[in-house]
């Protein structure tokens, strides 16, 4: 069996995984922590322990990065960028992305590229798994 401090981490990281999972979704602590069988503060307080950073600062970051995506990678309009990647509104979608990245969402879609995957990689991540087994 596992011993505490085991059943706590990996209660923690099921919490992480949800809070990975489900970015764009509206997400509160509480609802997180329960996931972990914790109190929302000894949660808190344990995630952060573990993983460096807070529960709403690793959504934050989480969401980021996929809107970092979203920007590079599509023509979508700032403002949906920021409601597909689960911000309520542009404005704090907008700053706490330029707290994070260090440019505004609009910059780094004016200075970040499309990244090119040789064709290669995509057939093989897309292809059906063989009959072969």
């Amino acid at each position: 069996m596992f011993t505490p401090t085991e059943d706590e981490n990996r209660r923690l990281l099921r919490a992480r995984d949800a809070l990975d999972r489900d970015y764009a979704q509206p997400i509160d602590v509480p609802a997180v922590a329960a996931l972990a069988y914790m109190s929302p503060a000894h949660f808190s307080r344990r995630f952060r322990a573990l993983f460096g950073e807070t529960p709403h600062r690793h959504l934050q970051r989480r969401r980021v990065e996929r809107a970092c995506a979203l920007l590079r990678d599509t023509t979508l309009p700032v403002t949906d960028v920021a409601l597909a990647v689960g911000f309520a509104s542009l404005g704090t979608f907008s700053r706490t992305f330029t707290a994070i990245v260090g440019r505004s969402p609009s910059q780094y879609r004016r200075e970040t590229h499309p990244v090119d995957v040789p064709v290669c990689f995509v057939k093989a991540w897309t292809r059906r798994p063989s009959s072969f087994g």
